[in-house]
């Protein structure tokens, strides 16, 4: 019994792939949507980043405060050296959390753009993340939470025309 060898990328083999034909343009608008998303949360962060004394001075405000009410009740308070600690910290996480969502957005994009399933499946998710996001962050009124609506309605926009009956067309590999 002899067997058909299996097809590999770049060999003699090669079996030809399926044209899916060019990208609709909801697909090439969700794409763009991300892009702009991206570029969106990179303002973001660094209006954000560019308020850091401002974040420290809260850190700093609620340390105290906690310190206070905790030494009222005989417990243990922050060090000076802490607080400074959780000052800077709390900014270098809050950097992090913005440069990976900046990657997020532009993660997304590419995937999407590539005609993945998976990846539309993952910017759904990520959606989902930002809509609890947006309702946790009503709670604390800043500049920052423009940025938060913004974003979100790109998520919206780009989350609708990446499930448009025609970009499922051709995410499936179908003619439409």
């Amino acid at each position: 019994m002899s067997y058909q060898p299996y097809p590999t990328v770049g060999g003699s083999n090669q079996m030809p792939l399926a044209e899916r034909g060019a990208r609709p343009p909801a697909l090439v608008n969700a794409v763009r949507l991300m892009w702009a998303g991206a570029a969106l949360a990179l303002i973001g962060a660094i209006v954000t980043l560019a308020f850091a004394s401002k974040i420290k001075n809260a850190v700093r405000k609620a340390a105290l405060k906690s310190n206070a009410t905790a030494a009222s009740r005989g417990k243990a308070v922050l060090t000076s050296a802490q607080i400074h600690t959780l000052e800077n910290a709390t900014v270098v996480v809050l950097a992090v959390v913005l440069i990976v969502g900046v990657l997020l957005w532009a993660w997304m994009a590419w995937a999407n753009n590539r005609g993945r399933n998976w990846a539309r499946i993952v910017a759904t998710v990520l959606f989902a993340l930002s809509t609890i996001s947006l309702i946790f962050s009503f709670g604390r009124a800043s500049i920052t939470i423009i940025f938060v609506i913004l974003g979100w309605l790109v998520g919206l926009g780009a989350t609708v025309l990446l499930w448009r009956k025609e970009t499922t067309a051709y995410i499936n590999g179908q003619r439409i």
